[in-house]
């Protein structure tokens, strides 16, 4: 259950980065958090667990083995949790409770601050290998970068959820940001948020259609291919051929292929009209 702070979709994140990091290091016990402020975890996923004793519990900076980790933003373990000189203990009893002696912690950091801890375990004493300090790092390296492309899509869609109808400079910033989205779309792995970044497009689009001059009544909207708007997005945004390939992850000779695609099936001779064609119909901002 996502704990406090943590959203609906960051639990997920969480929750898949605990249990890639359990399938990869071998560890039967992983449970981590986010924090809801820069001086407190508080435990939110379980994975492995016996008991709810971790469920909930909240982590302050400097403190156990996870506040020191957050402390110094790094990698840490302890062969035997309950007996170790080197972290403070105002978390044994929970430790305890869940039977866990040998324990592994990893700052998830994004943009320099630490937004989460990932926590590997085992139920006897023992000094942890290679295998799963690097697994449980790889975890929170990935986990990190799905945070990065969450916030910039939250970024975004708080650009483009109020444009002003009447000012033509916002509306340049919501065209920009809509051809950000639909890249940006492509490269979430949740696909819920994928299905939100492209709702939000399209609703963008719905709104510039409403807000321009009333449509000819016997226009018909084209039917473009999602990648075949994606590209009219970057173009619009006055990206070339090249920069729309890196934007989109496809080859630039794929770029150009949508491009003639859309400009057939909307019946424009260039990119210009291409562009301005889609707006008319409705598919884009």
């Amino acid at each position: 259950m996502p704990g406090s702070g943590t959203g609906t979709g960051e639990a997920a994140e969480l929750r898949a980065a605990l249990l890639r990091m359990r399938r990869a290091s071998g560890l039967p016990v992983a449970f981590g958090g986010l924090l809801p402020d820069p001086r407190e975890l508080r435990i939110s996923e379980l994975s492995g667990t016996a008991t709810a004793s971790l469920q909930g519990l909240a982590v302050t900076l400097g403190n156990g083995l996870g506040g020191k980790t957050i402390a110094l933003g790094r990698p840490l373990a302890v062969t035997d949790y309950g007996a170790s000189r080197v972290i403070s203990h105002e978390y044994d009893a929970a430790v305890a409770a869940e039977g866990l002696r040998s324990v592994l912690a990893v700052p998830v950091v994004v943009r320099r601050r630490v937004r989460g801890v990932l926590y590997g375990a085992l139920r006897h004493p023992t000094a942890l290998g290679d295998r799963p300090v690097s697994a449980a790092v790889e975890a929170a390296r990935e986990l990190e970068h799905r945070l990065v492309v969450r916030d910039e899509a939250d970024r975004l869609l708080s650009t483009c959820r109020q444009p002003t109808a009447g000012d033509p400079a916002a509306w340049e910033e919501v065209r920009e940001a809509h051809g950000e989205l639909r890249a940006l779309a492509h490269r979430v792995a949740d696909p819920l948020l994928r299905q939100e970044l492209l709702a939000a497009c399209g609703r963008l689009a719905a709104a510039s259609f409403a807000s321009a001059a009333p449509p000819d009544p016997g226009a018909r909207p084209a039917p473009l291919s999602v990648r075949e708007i994606d590209v009219l997005a970057c173009v619009a945004g006055g990206a070339t051929n090249a920069a729309a390939a890196d934007r989109l992850g496809l080859r630039s000779e794929t770029v150009k292929s949508y491009l003639r695609s859309a400009m057939r099936k909307l019946g424009a001779h260039s990119r210009l009209e291409a562009v301005v064609a889609a707006r008319r119909a409705g598919l884009l901002p």
